[in-house]
Protein backbone atom coordinates (compact mmCIF):
# COMPACT_ATOMS: atom_id res chain seq x y z
CA UNK A 1 0.00 0.00 0.00
CA UNK A 2 0.99 3.28 -1.14
CA UNK A 3 2.25 6.00 1.39
CA UNK A 4 -0.83 8.09 0.27
CA UNK A 5 -3.24 5.42 0.37
CA UNK A 6 -2.06 4.50 3.66
CA UNK A 7 -2.77 7.92 5.00
CA UNK A 8 -6.04 8.32 3.96
CA UNK A 9 -6.44 4.78 5.56
CA UNK A 10 -5.56 6.17 8.71
CA UNK A 11 -7.36 9.09 8.40
CA UNK A 12 -10.89 6.94 8.06
CA UNK A 13 -10.04 4.30 10.84
CA UNK A 14 -8.92 7.78 13.00
CA UNK A 15 -12.57 9.18 12.31
CA UNK A 16 -14.28 6.17 12.92
CA UNK A 17 -12.56 5.22 16.07
CA UNK A 18 -13.08 8.81 17.48
CA UNK A 19 -16.73 8.59 16.50
CA UNK A 20 -18.37 7.13 19.77
CA UNK A 21 -17.03 9.96 21.72
CA UNK A 22 -19.30 12.20 20.29
CA UNK A 23 -22.58 10.66 22.09
CA UNK A 24 -22.49 14.01 24.01
CA UNK A 25 -23.54 16.11 20.90
CA UNK A 26 -25.88 12.86 19.80
CA UNK A 27 -23.49 13.13 16.52
CA UNK A 28 -24.93 10.63 13.99
CA UNK A 29 -23.68 9.52 10.71
CA UNK A 30 -26.10 12.42 9.10
CA UNK A 31 -24.04 15.32 11.03
CA UNK A 32 -20.95 13.81 9.36
CA UNK A 33 -22.60 13.08 6.00
CA UNK A 34 -23.63 17.46 6.45
CA UNK A 35 -20.17 18.46 7.36
CA UNK A 36 -18.62 16.62 4.86
CA UNK A 37 -20.44 18.51 2.03
CA UNK A 38 -20.07 21.66 3.74
CA UNK A 39 -16.37 21.12 3.94
CA UNK A 40 -16.39 20.65 -0.13
CA UNK A 41 -19.03 23.42 -0.83
CA UNK A 42 -17.49 25.90 1.13
CA UNK A 43 -16.00 28.05 -1.44
CA UNK A 44 -19.33 28.31 -2.92
CA UNK A 45 -20.90 30.17 0.65
CA UNK A 46 -17.29 32.26 1.32
CA UNK A 47 -17.16 35.93 2.83
CA UNK A 48 -15.07 38.55 2.27
CA UNK A 49 -12.74 37.49 5.35
CA UNK A 50 -12.40 33.87 3.92
CA UNK A 51 -11.91 35.36 0.24
CA UNK A 52 -8.95 37.03 2.11
CA UNK A 53 -7.50 34.07 3.69
CA UNK A 54 -7.48 32.41 0.90
CA UNK A 55 -5.76 35.33 -0.70
CA UNK A 56 -3.39 35.42 1.81
CA UNK A 57 -2.44 31.89 1.57
CA UNK A 58 -1.81 31.60 -1.52
CA UNK A 59 0.50 34.90 -1.60
CA UNK A 60 2.37 33.49 1.11
CA UNK A 61 2.60 30.19 -0.72
CA UNK A 62 4.06 32.31 -3.66
CA UNK A 63 6.10 34.16 -1.84
CA UNK A 64 7.73 30.37 0.04
CA UNK A 65 8.10 29.10 -3.99
CA UNK A 66 11.08 31.88 -4.10
CA UNK A 67 12.57 30.46 -1.08
CA UNK A 68 12.47 26.76 -1.65
CA UNK A 69 15.76 26.25 -3.51
CA UNK A 70 17.25 28.35 -0.62
CA UNK A 71 15.61 26.10 2.06
CA UNK A 72 16.44 22.93 -0.19
CA UNK A 73 20.08 24.11 0.10
CA UNK A 74 20.45 25.20 3.50
CA UNK A 75 19.28 21.71 4.83
CA UNK A 76 20.80 19.57 2.26
CA UNK A 77 24.52 18.60 0.79
CA UNK A 78 25.66 17.99 -2.86
CA UNK A 79 26.08 14.45 -2.03
CA UNK A 80 22.99 13.30 -0.75
CA UNK A 81 21.11 11.21 -3.02
CA UNK A 82 18.23 11.90 -4.64
CA UNK A 83 16.54 8.74 -4.08
CA UNK A 84 12.69 9.81 -2.89
CA UNK A 85 12.88 7.67 0.24
CA UNK A 86 11.22 8.82 3.38
CA UNK A 87 11.90 6.70 6.17
CA UNK A 88 10.56 8.70 8.90
CA UNK A 89 7.28 9.23 7.69
CA UNK A 90 5.60 7.45 10.63
CA UNK A 91 8.03 9.18 13.65
CA UNK A 92 6.84 12.88 11.76
CA UNK A 93 3.35 11.72 12.23
CA UNK A 94 3.20 10.85 15.99
CA UNK A 95 3.72 14.05 17.18
CA UNK A 96 0.05 15.03 16.27
CA UNK A 97 -1.61 11.40 16.77
CA UNK A 98 -0.09 11.67 20.07
CA UNK A 99 -2.06 15.05 20.90
CA UNK A 100 -4.92 13.32 19.04
CA UNK A 101 -4.96 10.47 21.39
CA UNK A 102 -3.81 11.84 24.47
CA UNK A 103 -7.23 14.24 23.96
CA UNK A 104 -9.49 11.28 24.44
CA UNK A 105 -7.49 9.20 26.53
CA UNK A 106 -7.48 11.70 29.32
CA UNK A 107 -11.16 12.70 28.40
CA UNK A 108 -12.49 9.33 29.32
CA UNK A 109 -10.04 9.30 31.82
CA UNK A 110 -11.73 12.48 33.91
CA UNK A 111 -15.34 11.88 31.93
CA UNK A 112 -15.37 15.10 30.28
CA UNK A 113 -17.75 14.96 27.29
CA UNK A 114 -15.78 18.30 26.00
CA UNK A 115 -12.99 16.35 25.70
CA UNK A 116 -14.60 13.51 23.65
CA UNK A 117 -15.94 16.28 21.23
CA UNK A 118 -12.58 18.05 20.90
CA UNK A 119 -10.77 14.68 20.52
CA UNK A 120 -13.38 14.00 17.80
CA UNK A 121 -13.08 17.67 16.20
CA UNK A 122 -9.06 16.80 15.91
CA UNK A 123 -9.93 13.41 14.16
CA UNK A 124 -12.51 14.97 11.64
CA UNK A 125 -10.04 18.05 11.08
CA UNK A 126 -7.45 15.61 10.13
CA UNK A 127 -9.70 13.46 7.82
CA UNK A 128 -10.73 16.71 5.96
CA UNK A 129 -7.10 18.07 5.83
CA UNK A 130 -5.90 14.81 4.51
CA UNK A 131 -8.68 14.50 2.07
CA UNK A 132 -7.62 17.79 0.81
CA UNK A 133 -4.22 17.15 0.60
CA UNK A 134 -4.03 13.93 -1.56
CA UNK A 135 -6.06 15.44 -4.14
CA UNK A 136 -3.71 18.75 -4.48
CA UNK A 137 -0.89 15.54 -4.11
CA UNK A 138 -2.04 13.88 -7.25
CA UNK A 139 -3.45 17.46 -9.02
CA UNK A 140 0.44 18.56 -8.94
CA UNK A 141 2.58 15.76 -9.27
CA UNK A 142 5.49 17.89 -7.56
CA UNK A 143 8.46 15.86 -7.08
CA UNK A 144 9.96 16.61 -4.03
CA UNK A 145 12.91 17.45 -3.08
CA UNK A 146 14.81 14.60 -2.28
CA UNK A 147 13.98 13.32 -5.90
CA UNK A 148 15.15 16.83 -7.67
CA UNK A 149 16.80 19.61 -7.88
CA UNK A 150 14.60 21.75 -9.50
CA UNK A 151 12.17 23.22 -7.82
CA UNK A 152 9.47 23.23 -10.57
CA UNK A 153 9.12 19.38 -11.29
CA UNK A 154 5.27 19.76 -11.33
CA UNK A 155 3.08 17.26 -12.96
CA UNK A 156 5.97 14.73 -12.78
CA UNK A 157 4.55 11.79 -10.54
CA UNK A 158 5.60 13.17 -7.42
CA UNK A 159 3.80 13.85 -4.40
CA UNK A 160 5.19 16.57 -3.01
CA UNK A 161 2.82 19.22 -2.31
CA UNK A 162 1.08 19.97 -0.19
CA UNK A 163 2.82 18.29 2.85
CA UNK A 164 0.56 15.97 4.55
CA UNK A 165 2.64 15.52 7.49
CA UNK A 166 2.02 19.30 7.86
CA UNK A 167 -1.78 20.05 6.81
CA UNK A 168 -2.40 17.15 9.65
CA UNK A 169 -0.47 18.33 12.24
CA UNK A 170 -1.94 22.06 11.78
CA UNK A 171 -5.40 20.10 11.91
CA UNK A 172 -5.22 18.90 14.95
CA UNK A 173 -2.97 21.79 16.58
CA UNK A 174 -5.26 24.25 15.84
CA UNK A 175 -8.27 22.61 17.46
CA UNK A 176 -6.13 21.79 20.21
CA UNK A 177 -4.99 25.60 20.75
CA UNK A 178 -8.62 27.19 19.91
CA UNK A 179 -10.69 24.57 22.06
CA UNK A 180 -11.37 25.02 26.25
CA UNK A 181 -11.55 27.88 27.78
CA UNK A 182 -9.22 30.92 28.17
CA UNK A 183 -7.13 29.84 31.26
CA UNK A 184 -5.09 27.90 29.31
CA UNK A 185 -5.33 29.13 26.36
CA UNK A 186 -1.42 30.16 25.94
CA UNK A 187 -0.43 26.41 26.91
CA UNK A 188 -2.92 24.96 24.10
CA UNK A 189 -1.70 27.41 21.64
CA UNK A 190 2.35 26.75 22.40
CA UNK A 191 1.78 22.97 22.82
CA UNK A 192 -0.99 22.66 19.49
CA UNK A 193 1.13 25.13 17.35
CA UNK A 194 4.21 24.02 18.65
CA UNK A 195 3.96 21.15 17.85
CA UNK A 196 2.09 21.58 14.28
CA UNK A 197 5.02 24.02 13.35
CA UNK A 198 8.02 21.52 14.34
CA UNK A 199 6.35 19.01 12.56
CA UNK A 200 6.42 21.28 9.41
CA UNK A 201 10.09 21.98 10.21
CA UNK A 202 11.29 18.35 10.58
CA UNK A 203 10.07 17.60 7.11
CA UNK A 204 12.00 20.70 5.64
CA UNK A 205 15.06 19.24 7.90
CA UNK A 206 14.89 15.81 6.45
CA UNK A 207 14.38 16.96 2.61
CA UNK A 208 10.82 15.51 2.17
CA UNK A 209 9.49 18.54 1.63
CA UNK A 210 10.26 22.17 -0.30
CA UNK A 211 9.00 25.11 2.32
CA UNK A 212 6.22 26.59 -0.28
CA UNK A 213 4.75 22.45 0.57
CA UNK A 214 4.78 22.96 4.35
CA UNK A 215 3.43 26.38 3.97
CA UNK A 216 0.35 25.14 1.64
CA UNK A 217 -0.20 21.95 4.16
CA UNK A 218 -0.15 24.57 6.90
CA UNK A 219 -2.73 26.60 5.37
CA UNK A 220 -5.38 23.43 4.26
CA UNK A 221 -5.04 22.01 8.26
CA UNK A 222 -5.56 26.03 9.58
CA UNK A 223 -8.81 26.14 7.49
CA UNK A 224 -9.64 22.53 8.19
CA UNK A 225 -9.86 22.97 11.83
CA UNK A 226 -11.74 26.32 12.10
CA UNK A 227 -14.05 24.47 9.86
CA UNK A 228 -14.55 21.87 12.20
CA UNK A 229 -14.65 24.18 15.50
CA UNK A 230 -17.08 26.17 13.24
CA UNK A 231 -19.36 23.07 12.96
CA UNK A 232 -18.87 21.91 16.66
CA UNK A 233 -19.94 25.39 17.75
CA UNK A 234 -23.18 24.90 15.29
CA UNK A 235 -23.93 21.58 16.27
CA UNK A 236 -23.63 22.80 20.65
CA UNK A 237 -26.48 25.45 19.81
CA UNK A 238 -28.68 22.76 17.62
CA UNK A 239 -30.80 22.31 20.65
CA UNK A 240 -32.44 25.85 22.56
CA UNK A 241 -34.06 25.01 25.68
CA UNK A 242 -35.75 28.32 26.78
CA UNK A 243 -37.47 29.35 29.90
CA UNK A 244 -39.43 32.18 30.24
CA UNK A 245 -42.77 33.96 32.71
CA UNK A 246 -45.77 32.68 31.48
CA UNK A 247 -48.75 35.36 31.83
CA UNK A 248 -51.10 35.09 34.66
CA UNK A 249 -47.75 34.01 36.69
CA UNK A 250 -45.69 30.47 36.23
CA UNK A 251 -43.37 30.25 33.86
CA UNK A 252 -43.06 28.69 30.01
CA UNK A 253 -41.26 26.31 28.42
CA UNK A 254 -39.40 27.23 24.92
CA UNK A 255 -38.32 24.10 22.66
CA UNK A 256 -36.29 25.12 19.33
CA UNK A 257 -34.02 22.93 17.26
CA UNK A 258 -31.94 24.63 14.23
CA UNK A 259 -31.90 22.42 11.53
CA UNK A 260 -29.11 22.26 8.98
Amino acid sequence: MSPVRKAIAAASLGLAAFAPACRAESLHAADLWTDTKLYFTAPARWDTQDWLFFGGAVAAMGAAHQFDGNVRRHFTTSTQPLDGKDPHSTRDAIPAGALMVGTWLYAGLIDSEAGHIEAYTMAEAAAFSTVTSVALKYAAGRLRPNETTHVDEWRSSGSSFPSLHTSAAFAIGTVLAESGGDDYRWFRRFLGYGIAGGTAYIRLHDNQHWLSDAVAGAAIGFASARFTLNRREHRAHKWDLSVAPAPGGGVSLGFNRILD
